[in-house]
């Protein structure tokens, strides 16, 4: 009699399927496509006659971006969550198609606060899925690669957009970007939807209506209060470095060094060091690159010369690189699987808050005064030293826990 057969391996399930990877190039299409716009409009709205209404075009498109996310939470967890994603591209797609339909402010403005909708909805339901998808022992490093198309689409989007207005047309910018938004659509079109079928519900106006406890999930404080602190930073940098980078001299084509080394520090470190917080936990690295980061602030206080400036610029983004895919992860993990989406749109709120308030703050507290730079950043280091003693508190007087 011959000896039985010894039983086949069962192939493992890779990690990062086809779904994860086309989520990743539909992200970097979608954020490419609205960051295409951003170096071109305010000239575009000082032609329309709006030079004095240039601080809304961040403004209002921020707001509305705020104001959605409760909404995209919920109905991320009951209608799906492609339908979410589905909506924030095609939103991105009419309204880059209708820029060049703008003849008044009014027009350009309103068009701005609907463009931020497509903000609202298309991280939130991007966010849940990959969690769907993605086990927690790899968590941490799927957000890092997630978070590296985005601000791929980030970086080149606003190259690509002046490099077009510049060799053709503002018409011709504002239709490739509705046209990426379409491809990010396109795109979503091939995948399938992760939210459980027993959850899923048929869209409803009463899905609308937000009691408080839909507004901000409870389970994920900790990271959103965290995530706060750790944005106010990246708003003030915004507000503020394009006129440092002016008194030190970096104008015309070096002008742009600053974000250049900041969103290359921050793109190999989620490629090198991006499950730094599946290894290690997500608290303790939090740490590591909050006290990282303060120290980037103060350097960036203190810089008065270029390359000591543009070091800071490099520290800043290996914290941030650290940080973002971190709180990410950690948010995910808190939550509950019948309520990621809202889970992740707290964090969303609270990044939008954090970015929001250090760009008022810092404005308020710069006022066009050089000597007043090293406030900005110094109170800027404030806020991330808060979010290290809170980490460090959590540390030590919790039981260690998810994440």
């Amino acid at each position: 009699m011959s000896a039985p057969a010894a039983p086949s391996a069962t192939p493992a399930t890779p990690v990062y399927t086809i779904g994860f990877w086309l989520m990743c190039l539909s992200s970097l299409l979608f954020f490419m496509s609205f960051n295409m716009l951003l170096p071109e409009l305010p000239d575009y709205l000082t032609r329309l006659g709006g030079a004095e209404y240039k601080g809304f075009i961040i403004a209002l498109f921020t707001l509305t971006a705020g104001l959605s996310r409760p909404f995209s939470g919920k109905l991320a967890d009951t209608v799906g969550r492609i339908p979410v994603m589905v909506f924030g591209s095609l939103v991105c797609f009419v309204c880059g198609f209708f820029y060049p339909f703008t003849a008044t402010v009014a027009a350009f403005l309103g068009l701005r606060l609907l463009h931020g909708f497509s903000t609202g909805f298309k991280p939130t339901g991007t966010a849940a899925f990959i969690a769907d998808i993605i086990p927690y022992a790899r968590r941490g490093e799927a957000m890092g690669l997630l978070g590296v198309a985005g601000s791929l689409g980030m970086a080149g989007g606003p190259m690509l957009g002046s490099f077009l207005a510049e060799q053709f047309s503002l018409n011709t910018m504002f239709y490739c970007s509705s046209g990426l938004a379409l491809l990010s659509l396109v795109v979503q079109g091939t995948m399938t939807e992760t939210l459980p079928q027993a959850q899923r519900q048929r869209f409803s106006w009463s899905l609308l209506r937000l009691d408080w406890s839909e507004v901000l999930e409870p389970r994920v404080l900790k990271p959103a209060l965290v995530t706060l602190l750790c944005l106010f930073p990246f708003g003030a940098v915004l507000t503020v470095i394009p006129d440092q980078s002016r008194l030190l001299g970096l104008t015309h084509g070096s002008k742009g060094l600053f974000y250049t080394c900041y969103t290359g520090a921050s793109l190999v470190i989620r490629l090198l060091a991006g499950n730094a917080s599946d290894k290690y936990g997500r608290v303790p690295v939090l740490i590591g690159s909050s006290a990282l980061m303060a120290f980037a602030l103060v350097i960036m206080a203190l810089s008065t010369s270029v390359p000591l400036f543009l070091g800071s610029a490099i520290l800043f983004g290996l914290a941030t690189g650290l940080n973002s895919p971190t709180l990410y992860a950690w948010t995910v993990d808190l939550s509950h699987p019948e309520r990621r989406g809202r889970a992740v749109a707290t964090m969303y709120i609270a990044l939008e808050a954090g970015i929001g308030l250090g760009a008022l703050l810092a404005g308020w507290l710069y006022a066009n005064e050089p000597a007043r730079l090293p406030l900005v950043h110094g109170l800027s280091a404030l806020m991330v030293l808060a979010a290290l003693l809170y980490l460090l508190r959590h540390q030590r007087v919790s039981a260690p826990e998810v994440g």
